[in-house]
């Protein structure tokens, strides 16, 4: 049950948004290529984050690159 808190979680790191062009969905939406996020969780395939919305989404790590302080 850890998607029920997930919006009060620590932060996990910070990642930029690169693109916004899907094939299959649209996400163009709920994130802004140059905007970064807040990761609240990760997977394999997925970072969960707080996106445009203000709640959380789960996208592929292919819309992103890791931020580089």
């Amino acid at each position: 049950m850890i998607h029920k808190d997930w919006e009060q979680r620590e932060t996990i790191k910070k990642i930029r948004c690169v693109h916004a062009d899907a094939k299959k969905f649209v996400v163009d939406t709920m994130l802004t290529p140059g905007k970064e996020y807040e990761v609240k969780n990760e997977t394999d395939e997925f970072y969960f984050i707080i996106d445009n919305s203000n709640r959380i989404g789960g996208f592929r790590k292919e819309y992103f690159s890791e931020k580089n302080d």
